[in-house]
């Protein structure tokens, strides 16, 4: 079953094609991967999913449901959520507080913003407060719950996103450039968190440059080239692809 579904989707800006009649489809419970260089239309795609930005022309589809023109909060109610190549963590909050911003969004009744005075409210505090901790102690962050975002490490951080778009428990959740600047080591404790959180339930859509990263995890990868899908397929579909291996082989040749 498709759930997200982009048809014909293209985007401009100012004269330059950032994406050119774009068709993908997702499959519910799978990892997708997106790959492609630098300007490629990668995050274009992301921000015009997300409803950040508007495609020129094309429809998008989550759950059967046109999104095309929703705004974010809407789209991310409706169970999607992401994370950003630029971390965004509200610095003056401490890590729980972060995750408490990213449930209260699905929370019934404004939980942060009400007081907690009623027995059920006051419930549903602790309950929520639970709920926070355990998706701290998922991504490795347990330990810093009481830590202000702006004292955690850089690869703490970026945990940090992740666990603040895992709080709005998206059917579907895209996630951008996640092992960006992560030594190796964190890298393999992230690829496991995806794979689990893909395991529980949840449906990725991994746009990364580590190219092995991509290749281990995703059952799909659609390679992106002047926001065009130049192949599409498995992993290994993909690895063999002569437009895929000509794009970066010229990649690497033009940053030698």
């Amino acid at each position: 079953m498709s759930l997200l579904t982009l048809a014909e989707v293209t985007k401009r800006y100012e004269g330059v094609q950032a994406l050119n009649r774009v068709s993908l489809q997702i499959e519910k419970g799978t990892i997708k991967g997106l790959i492609g260089p630098n300007g490629s239309g990668k995050s274009t795609l992301f921000h015009l999913i997300s409803g950040m930005e508007r495609p020129d022309s094309g429809r998008i589809f989550f759950r059967e449901k046109e999104i095309t023109s929703l705004d974010p909060h809407k789209i991310a109610l409706m169970g999607l959520g992401r994370t950003f190549q630029t971390i965004q963590p509200l610095g003056n909050m401490t890590a729980v507080d972060n995750i408490l911003t990213g449930m209260d969004r699905r929370l019934r009744g404004g939980l942060l913003s009400c007081g907690f005075w009623l027995p059920r409210i006051k419930r549903s505090e602790r309950e929520a407060l639970k709920e926070a901790k355990g998706i701290l102690e998922f991504v490795g962050l347990l330990g810093r719950w009481e830590w202000p975002a702006s004292q955690l490490s850089f690869g703490e951080q970026k945990m940090l996103d992740l666990g603040r778009a895992i709080a709005l428990r998206p059917e579907l959740l895209l996630l951008d450039e996640p092992a960006a600047g992560l030594p190796p080591a964190e890298v393999d404790a992230l690829s496991k968190r995806i794979l689990k959180l893909r395991e529980d339930g949840m449906t990725i859509f991994l746009v990364e440059h580590r190219m092995e990263m991509v290749m281990e995890i995703a059952d799909e990868i659609a390679a992106f080239h002047h926001g065009e899908v130049i192949a599409e397929g498995s992993p290994d579909e993909v690895r063999r692809n002569d437009r895929v291996i000509e794009t970066y082989t010229k990649g690497k040749k033009t940053h030698a």
